[in-house]
């Protein structure tokens, strides 16, 4: 993760996600991080140190479970905060986030929210929404991950790659040397997601070509997904 210098983008991004009306931001120490593709911004475990605010890109949120594999939660856009529940339980880090592309993030000290913040209402409104959010979201996810087939799963897993970004090739071309870990990240055998993704292919709903699944028919792969996205 590498600091961004520039002022003016780090005024731009304040702007864009309109942070003015949540927190005096002539006062808040916040700073602005490139997060490179495939970069781990949070692992489980660890103390939260930073608030995190996804300004820009795309992330992915996974949790571990016994066999030492992840599980996927959800992918995360702007304007995304993580280390709300840390902050508010004030627990250790419970899940890894990893960045899907390349991606900014905003971030303002711990400490400083505990001595300065924890009375704000706005603030505290915009936490309540993001938590209730993430709630809603893990209910959708461990009842996509229990009780739907592979199929389906794998549906909502390529559908919730898509991202409204022009310069993203990770939604429409989804790089196959990822099959191995999203055939973790589904609950799945590699041998069974294989089968799926070939039955797919065979079905002109997706194609392999090379390096690469390219998404061909979107409106099937949204009537076997139900609807649902780990988003």
């Amino acid at each position: 993760m590498k600091i961004i210098e520039d002022p003016a983008i780090l005024e731009q991004y304040i702007r864009l996600h309109h942070f003015q009306k949540v927190f005096d931001v002539e006062k808040i120490p916040f700073k602005i991080w490139n997060l490179y593709e495939g970069e781990v911004l949070m692992e489980e475990g660890e103390e939260l140190k930073e608030l995190y605010y996804v300004v820009a890109g795309r992330v992915k949120v996974t949790t571990s479970v016994q066999t030492g594999k992840f599980l996927l939660l959800r992918f995360n856009h702007p304007l995304t905060i993580l280390g709300d529940l840390e902050l508010v339980r004030d627990v250790p880090i419970q899940s890894q986030v990893t960045a899907v592309i390349d991606s900014v993030i905003m971030t303002l000290p711990i400490d400083y929210i505990k001595t300065n913040e924890m009375t704000n209402a706005k603030f505290l409104m915009q936490l309540l929404q993001h938590i209730s959010y993430k709630l809603q979201t893990s209910t959708t996810s461990a009842r996509v991950n229990l009780l739907e087939s592979v199929e389906s799963r794998f549906a909502s897993f390529l559908l919730s790659t898509v991202s409204s970004e022009p310069d993203n090739n990770f939604g429409q071309e989804l790089q196959t040397m990822k099959i191995a870990e999203i055939a973790d990240l589904l609950g799945t055998s590699h041998r069974h997601l294989n089968r799926v993704v070939r039955k797919l292919t065979e079905e002109k709903i997706i194609a392999r070509e090379k390096n690469h699944l390219i998404i061909i028919d979107e409106e099937r792969l949204s009537e076997m997904s139900q609807g649902i996205r780990f988003e």
